[in-house]
């Protein structure tokens, strides 16, 4: 078949509706399906979270009652795993994934998730996020892969490969969706969808590369983001979707707006005073797509009735719709097949184990860990909120909280959470684990989630006396806990955050531990009783007081389905831990941001009541054995760093040798240090090897005022080793 033949010719016979209805994604969770199935004989192009029969049902109505048939294609946000399927694998969080700086766990999590969605008939998946977050008070940090734009590109255009494989119809391959389209992380004031205070030089420089290596990779769609640049709404921005992203980028695949933005033109932004307005305007900057306003319809059509939208605006939307739709073979195959039974197969399984594996960040051991089970532990105190609490580990974008949120649905087995991972370990030790709740996460009155586990009294107190409510009232709890560890030989401590506390409209002002939690580690504190503290969050917190006081933290972030079994294993020795931070952790929320690659010149360079230095930087991870650098090269006609590692220690480990350049002069301000390049390295006990890594011109490239990207001839320096730390680093200085 002649594509584009058959593109021209379908597209002669639509009319405007039908084209308006092509460009027009409809939410059946929202709609219900009387209204789809009549959106489906309109002849609309995509349907959003229909699954099972509904679609099969839907697609049958596009297929055999619109009036040129042409068959929708079906969306998903899939964002750790298949989540909103409840029997399907739920992977660690893309923040969790990050700390891995695996691109081989990003893309077999990807392809896994992809077998999945297309078993369930899905074509397409709104992920990977490529947007950084660089402050951790933003909702949505914990979908992003981090702070940092080269490991986000790296690990995204590994996600985009494992989606979309060789062919996109081939039965198990979805259409990814590089989002948000751009600078959507960089909220003033990390507020969610609010404007944002940088330029268009800042974006390329900083926020662009993730997605320039999303276009590379081949990603076939981009989602615009809600947010704005300079008070212009990115939904309406021509000049990033059409300027940057089509003209520059090159960039020939589907745009597709985020949830209703166009509506927002009006509600939130008040850029438009009409759905007409908002319709014209978003169309005109070159959205193909529009997710979820369905006035965008109408108003549409009349604009081009009335001569004020040129009708070849929606021509090419159309055209770039039905060229994806082609390349999914929807006319041979409407639905997506995949591979029947693998939805929570073993084999995707143990692809989440691995993943939870490669996400665990040991941030600090005085040597306690790993725990070794023959040396007179009789008991074990295993306590926390998020201790054995699957919503917390699984964090956002999953059954629990998608697509209608604030229904309440019971875990869905099989999963492992941190109590039950201890247990596993110590089955056959002899070793007493005991549980205790110790506190609830969220503050008083704020409690939005599931009651399961919770002491009674406390249920009741949020339900009926939220407003009501003493803190004080939870000591029994906390002291009931005390009491039971008081006879424990190891405290293992279970805090962080919950899905009500991130996510979309879940900006957090305060980064300290919620509710009673600092006062439960206080009194577990002086008990004088060997304390591990593992952390299950969607991001960063501020614990200074918990990682002085704690013997070992363990960063575990939103794990996954076997995230408990991964912390677990890491505790007892199992697992020899090599995650390394993908973002910096701040001593207080008032030294937020606090990302390594900032720019130099801050008076004396510190708050006066606050430590200069993060509390954990990016880059960071500590193993149960020890590496050292040596012999560092760089190789100026290759771009090529080698350097010498060597494992000093008497355990088999992996090392993440990390690269960073610094342009020490240059005619607009740079960053004191930007990643420039990874490597993991397997090394056995006293074994050294030479790494070698080709850095990219990237990796010397300055955006100047007027926009143009170049490499400034001069004075690099070339940094090799374990974190972003200076103190672990060695460095040469280079001319190019």
């Amino acid at each position: 078949m002649d594509q584009n033949k058959f593109i021209d010719d379908l597209i002669s016979q639509m009319t405007v509706e039908e084209k308006a209805a092509q460009m027009l994604q409809v939410p059946v969770s929202v709609v219900g399906m009387d209204a789809a199935r009549e959106w489906a004989r309109k002849g609309v192009g995509s349907f959003l979270n229909a699954l099972g029969s509904e679609m099969e049902e839907l697609q049958k109505v596009s297929c055999e009652e619109s009036r040129l048939k042409v068959p929708v294609i079906f969306g998903i946000d899939a964002v750790h795993g298949h989540g909103l399927n409840r029997k399907a694998t739920i992977f660690p969080s893309q923040l969790a994934m990050a700390a891995s700086w695996n691109k081989d766990i990003a893309h077999k999590a990807a392809e896994v998730t992809a077998t999945e969605v297309a078993t369930d008939g899905i074509h397409w998946n709104f992920s990977p996020v490529l947007c950084l977050a660089r402050d951790p008070r933003w909702g949505r940090t914990d979908e992003t892969f981090g702070e940092d734009k080269y490991l986000a590109g790296e690990l995204g255009a590994a996600m985009i490969e494992g989606y979309q494989g060789d062919d996109l119809s081939d039965d198990t391959s979805v259409l990814a969706c590089a989002k948000h389209f751009i600078g959507y992380g960089e909220a003033t004031g990390a507020r969610d969808s609010y404007d944002t205070e940088i330029t268009f030089r800042k974006i390329r420089d900083e926020f662009l590369p993730p997605f320039r290596k999303a276009i590379d990779a081949g990603c076939a769609t981009v989602m615009s983001a809600y947010g704005s640049i300079d008070g212009t709404p990115l939904t309406v921005n021509k000049k990033a979707l059409r300027g940057i992203l089509r003209d520059e980028m090159g960039f020939d695949g589907v745009t597709v707006t985020d949830w209703d933005t166009v509506n927002a033109l009006i509600t939130r932004q008040r850029v438009c005073g009409n759905h007409g307005d908002a319709s014209r305007l978003a169309a005109d900057a070159g959205n193909d797509m529009i997710m979820c306003t369905m006035e965008y319809y109408d108003a549409v059509i009349e604009e081009v009735k009335s001569g004020r939208l040129d009708e070849a605006v929606l021509d090419e939307a159309v055209r770039h719709i039905l060229t994806v739709k082609c390349r999914l073979g929807v006319w041979e195959k409407p639905l997506k097949t995949g591979k029947p039974g693998s939805i929570g197969c073993d084999e995707h399984h143990e692809a989440a184990l691995e993943a939870a594996r490669g996400s665990v960040v040991l941030l600090k051991n005085d040597g306690i860990l790993p725990l070794d089970p023959g040396k007179k532990i009789r008991k074990i105190a295993v306590i926390g909120p998020n201790a054995d609490d699957i919503r917390a580990q699984y964090g956002d974008w999953t059954y629990f909280t998608h697509p209608v949120p604030g229904i309440e649905k019971e875990p869905e087995r099989p999963y492992v959470t941190l109590l039950e991972g201890i247990r596993e370990q110590t089955e056959s030790t002899g070793i007493k684990v005991e549980y205790s709740y110790g506190c609830s996460v969220n503050r008083m009155g704020y409690y939005k989630g599931n009651f399961a586990g919770i002491p009674e009294f406390m249920e009741q107190c949020y339900k009926d006396n939220a407003h009501r409510y003493d803190s004080y009232k939870e000591m029994p709890y906390i002291n009931e806990a005390a009491a039971m560890a008081r006879s424990a030989d190891i405290i293992i401590l279970a805090l962080g955050d919950n899905y009500n506390q991130h996510g979309e409209y879940n900006d957090r002002a305060d980064l300290r531990l919620s509710g009673m939690q600092e006062a439960l580690f206080r009194v577990l504190s002086t008990l004088h009783i060997p304390l591990i503290t593992v952390l299950i969050s969607s991001k960063p917190l501020a614990i200074p007081e918990v990682v002085k006081k704690s013997d070992a933290v363990i960063c575990a972030f939103n794990g996954g389905m076997y995230g408990g079994r991964a912390v677990a294993e890491t505790i007892f020795g199992k697992l020899n831990p090599s995650g390394r931070l993908p973002i910096s952790f701040p001593y207080t929320t008032g030294q937020v941001p606090v990302y390594y690659n900032q720019f130099p010149g801050w008076h004396e360079g510190r708050y006066v009541d606050c430590p200069e230095k993060p509390l954990f930087a990016f880059g960071e991870g500590l193993s149960y054995t020890w590496y050292e650098y040596s012999d560092l090269k760089f190789d100026a006609a290759s771009k090529t760093v080698s350097v010498n590692v060597k494992n000093t220690g008497d355990k088999a480990g992996t090392e993440v040798v990390q690269i960073y350049v610094e342009d020490v002069v240059s005619s607009v301000m740079t960053a004191v240090k930007n990643l420039a390049g990874f490597s993991r390295v397997e090394l056995q006990p006293g074994e050294s090897k030479e790494v070698s890594i080709r850095l990219d011109d990237e990796a010397f490239m300055i955006t100047r005022p007027d926009e143009t990207r170049v490499i400034e001839p001069g004075e690099f320096v070339i940094y090799a080793g374990h974190s972003s730390k200076d103190e672990d680093l060695l460095k040469v200085s280079v001319t190019l």
